[in-house]
């Protein structure tokens, strides 16, 4: 790959933003890959895990608050494991993609976003996620109208074995948990 002028645009400041947001530094990283061998949705990724902390310190602000990795990411911690400097990378991909929403940098894996709100959603609802319900919630906000019923012989299965409840439970301090929502995204 050749060097262009003005292909890229480095963000000079994105760096030291992310790690403030972060509140620890990713500098320590020497890129040896070990979170990327071992990061169980690698292979769905389109930027690896140890470049977008690469290209977070190159100030790439733009190409990684579009990547999809930093939605695909489970934040599974597998990464922090494996990693000899204990980088927090989970960490910055929930910063990044905060970054992201407060930019208005559209998902590079929107139905993510979509999953998130539907799950928020049911939890500010009922205080704990009604499967059913955020299903249905996550169908709507993607437009799956068409795909609906695909999923319906999966669903009856776990109806039988009782995994699936058609109504949703309430759990004991609803008001609580929604204060606890409402702060979280107001800090976004």
């Amino acid at each position: 790959m050749q060097w262009t002028p003005g292909a890229v645009n480095p963000d000079p400041t994105f760096l030291r933003d992310v790690e403030q947001e972060l509140g620890t530094g990713i500098a320590s990283c020497f890129h040896c890959s070990k979170c990327s061998n071992g990061c169980p949705v690698a292979f769905a990724m389109d930027v690896k895990p140890n470049r977008v902390v690469r290209m977070t310190q190159m100030g790439l602000k733009d190409e990684v608050l579009g990547s999809s990795t930093i939605w695909l990411c489970p934040s599974c911690e597998t990464c922090v494991t494996r990693c000899p400097n204990e980088v927090d990378i989970p960490g910055m991909m929930d910063v990044l993609r905060q970054m992201a929403i407060r930019e208005n940098v559209p998902a590079a894996e929107p139905e993510i976003p979509a999953f998130h709100a539907a799950f928020l959603s049911s939890v500010g609802k009922h205080g704990r996620v009604h499967d059913l319900g955020m299903l249905t919630s996550y169908k709507l906000r993607t437009r799956q109208r068409a795909g609906a019923f695909k999923d319906v012989s999966l669903g009856w299965q776990m109806f039988k074995r009782g995994k699936l409840r058609l109504l949703p439970s309430k759990a004991r301090r609803t008001q609580r948990i929604r204060a606890m929502l409402r702060e979280t995204v107001r800090r976004i």
